[in-house]
């Protein structure tokens, strides 16, 4: 699983307020979030960010609210994937949940630049410039949770794993119990 594009660099604790800020949640429509992504702290993201692109923060990214909007304006922008050298533990939880990749990363902040051309090789566990002379090491996100995203969120994960089971046709089926 590879993904390409621009890195988007931020700073430490960078809140949800500020990835969609809460003005903006009178309407829960992805394409209106997404218009306002990073808003807070950076005027031209949504109108300049591409499918592909990497958002690269320091500490604590995520924190403040625990409104799944930050990772909904995020993805349905276009990003690929967000690397942090920490995340607030219930944006995390979001990100999982809604498919989002959001992958750990202690060295990525200080080897690549906003604005640099990056690869994303989840499977390996690296990004990496494009020309190949930059690389950070990405610490892998558990298998459950990469399962998760690999079926687009937690609702996707788990009615395919309904459908697996022959537990679809409700909560009373002895299939669910098994879940």
């Amino acid at each position: 699983m590879t993904s390409e594009g621009r890195v988007w660099k931020f700073g430490d604790d960078v809140n949800t307020d500020l990835i969609i800020p809460g003005k903006y949640l009178d309407d829960y429509d992805p394409d209106h979030l997404a218009s306002h992504a990073m808003e807070g702290v950076s005027k031209s993201f949504a109108s300049e960010v591409h499918k592909g692109d990497i958002v690269l923060a320091g500490m604590n990214f995520g924190c403040g609210s625990s409104r799944e909007q930050a990772v909904t304006a995020l993805k349905q922008s276009g990003v690929s994937c967000v690397v942090a050298q920490s995340f607030a533990r219930i944006f995390y939880r979001n990100a999982v949940n809604l498919g989002l990749i959001a992958l750990e990363s202690e060295e990525a902040q200080a080897v690549f630049e906003d604005g640099d051309n990056a690869v994303l090789r989840i499977d390996e566990s690296i990004l990496e410039s494009a020309d190949g002379t930059k690389k950070a090491i990405l610490k892998e996100m558990p298998a459950r949770a990469m399962d998760i995203i690999r079926s687009g969120g937690l609702v996707p994960h788990i009615k395919a794993k309904l459908v697996r089971t022959g537990a679809e046709n409700g909560p009373d089926h002895p299939k669910i119990l098994e879940l």
